[in-house]
């Protein structure tokens, strides 16, 4: 996970060349799946529990095993869209992070000094990094100024910071959830603690199928950002909590990092496999990438009249 101020660090030279000896898969033929219809219900009642909070912990971020007590909220069953963030800078003007003069740190190389953001490039021979700072990379060109998000209204917003997230929640009037509630909503959800696919191997959410970081075979119909919603919604009604995009929370991980949750297309089982609920990632709150994105929680609507009973 890239960081401003580690960007194309020792560390993570270090982290690609851990991967950089996988032979690059067989490409194999997968049509998108068509996705059905936006979700009739905008926000789901996730009933309050007292769960083991990183239970199956694989890496040493995730656990041990803690006790957290959770009352019930209201989760937005989909991740905020492209066409739903436009609406946003619309009415407001907003401008994003990446939009603006990045701070100008010590030996920080000359590009960096430019308006952009992170980018997920697959390495070759000639430039092993996969993070990449793009000049002119932003929410309304996710990979640099030769892309844009025409007709993909529905994909998930990124290349927000988390700033820019709390602008646009303030704005809706709704919140981001902490770690602990992401948390609940994934764990009591159903969502698989191991690999994301049914019983005859077919995924369930958008992730990295292959050796990462060199190819996706995109088994799942997708290697980059799928459309929200695409994928089947868990017990509570919400989509893609695990995969398509990680997702910021309003918890703080020490310094200017705060945590992200849920794991995204980027997540392969060689890698870091972290399309579970325990999974969590810590990243610099100024910095966006094109696999980073947020959903709301609503702190104002009221518990639903025989809300389920707490679970645990």
């Amino acid at each position: 996970m890239p960081m401003r101020t580690t960007f194309l660090s020792a560390a993570l030279l270090g982290a690609l060349a851990a991967c950089g000896e996988a032979k690059k898969p067989k490409a194999v033929d997968a049509a998108a799946p068509a996705c059905p219809a936006m979700p009739a219900e905008d926000y789901v009642w996730v009933p309050g529990a007292t769960f083991a909070m990183g239970a199956e912990a694989r890496l040493p971020e995730e656990g041990p095993a803690r006790e957290a007590r959770v009352p019930g909220f209201w989760i937005a069953t989909h991740e905020v869209t492209n066409a739903e963030f436009a609406e946003f800078v619309k009415a407001t003007g907003y401008k994003t992070l990446a939009e603006r003069d990045p701070p100008k740190l010590p030996g920080a190389p000359p590009d960096m000094l430019i308006p952009g953001s992170a980018v997920f490039t697959a390495p070759t021979d000639g430039n092993p990094n996969w993070w990449r700072w793009v000049v002119g990379a932003q929410w309304r060109h996710p990979a640099g100024p030769a892309t844009d998000i025409n007709g993909r209204g529905r994909e998930p917003v990124v290349q927000v910071g988390y700033d820019d997230a709390l602008a646009y929640a303030q704005w809706k009037g709704k919140a981001l959830p902490t770690e602990e509630q992401w948390e609940l909503a994934a764990a009591t959800g159903g969502a698989d603690r191991n690999v994301p696919v049914d019983k005859a191997g077919k995924p369930l959410a958008n992730y990295y199928q292959g050796a990462f970081p060199v190819r996706d075979l995109g088994s799942d119909g997708f290697t980059g950002r799928a459309p929200v919603a695409c994928f089947p919604a868990d017990r509570h009604g919400v989509h893609d909590l695990i995969g398509n995009v990680w997702e910021w929370t309003t918890s703080k991980a020490g310094g200017e990092s705060n945590v992200i949750k849920g794991g995204s297309f980027l997540c392969a089982a060689n890698y870091c496999a972290r399309y579970r609920p325990a999974a969590r990632q810590f990243q610099e709150r100024s910095l966006g990438t094109d696999h980073i994105g947020f959903r709301l929680i609503d702190t104002a609507r009221v518990a639903p009249a025989t809300p389920a009973p707490d679970q645990g």
